[in-house]
C-alpha cells in the first residue's frame, strides 16, 4: 500500500485544523480527569502516569522510570516513595546490580490502571456512539493520519493502555 503524502493546508486552514484538534484535545483531556476523579484521592495525575509505565512496561529500574516520564531522577523517587505509601507499587534493590532500584505494580495498583482505562473507554465510547457512521470512518481516518504525523504507532501495534505491543 502506497502511502500517500497529503499537503498540509495553509492560512486559515491551518488554523481551523489547530482549532479543531485543540477542541479536541480538550475535550479528551475533560475525560481523562474525570476518569481519574474516582482515584484522585489515591493518586495524582503524575503518579498515575507513573503506574501507567509500570503497567506496559512491567518491572521497571528507577532511572528508566525518570527518563520515561521525562523527569529527574529525584522527582521520580518521591512520586515512587508515595506510591510505595500508598500500596501501589513495589520497590527493592535489583538482585543483580545493588545500586539500582527496581519498581512493580501491586494487584492494586493494577487494578487502579485498568479501573481507570476501562472508565475512560467506556465515555469514548458512548461518545462515539452518538457520531454517524461516516462521522466514525472520518474520526478513523483523521486520528490515525493524525496519530502517524506525530510518531504515534497505530492501534493494531499499540496496548489498550497506550504502549506499544511487543
Amino acid at each position: 500500500m502506497a502511502e500517500h503524502q497529503a499537503t498540509p493546508p495553509n492560512g486559515d486552514g491551518l488554523s481551523a485544523v489547530t482549532s479543531a484538534v485543540l477542541t479536541g484535545s480538550r475535550l479528551l483531556v475533560a475525560i481523562a480527569a474525570r476518569s481519574l476523579g474516582a482515584v484522585e484521592d489515591k493518586v495524582t495525575l503524575p503518579q498515575f502516569r507513573m503506574l501507567v509505565v509500570l503497567a506496559g512496561h512491567g518491572e521497571t529500574k528507577l532511572v528508566t522510570m525518570a527518563e520515561l516520564l521525562s523527569v529527574n531522577p529525584s522527582t521520580a523517587m518521591r512520586m515512587a516513595d508515595r506510591l510505595v505509601s500508598a500500596q501501589l507499587i513495589v520497590r527493592e534493590i535489583n538482585p543483580s546490580n545493588r545500586r539500582e532500584t527496581l519498581m512493580r505494580l501491586t494487584p492494586e495498583g493494577r487494578r487502579i490502571v485498568d479501573e481507570v482505562t476501562s472508565r475512560r473507554g467506556e465515555e469514548i465510547a458512548a461518545i462515539v456512539a452518538r457520531m454517524t457512521p461516516e462521522q466514525c470512518r472520518a474520526l478513523i481516518s483523521a486520528m490515525t493520519a493524525f496519530s502517524q504525523a506525530g510518531g504515534e504507532p497505530s492501534a493494531g501495534n499499540v496496548h489498550p493502555l497506550g504502549w506499544p505491543d511487543t
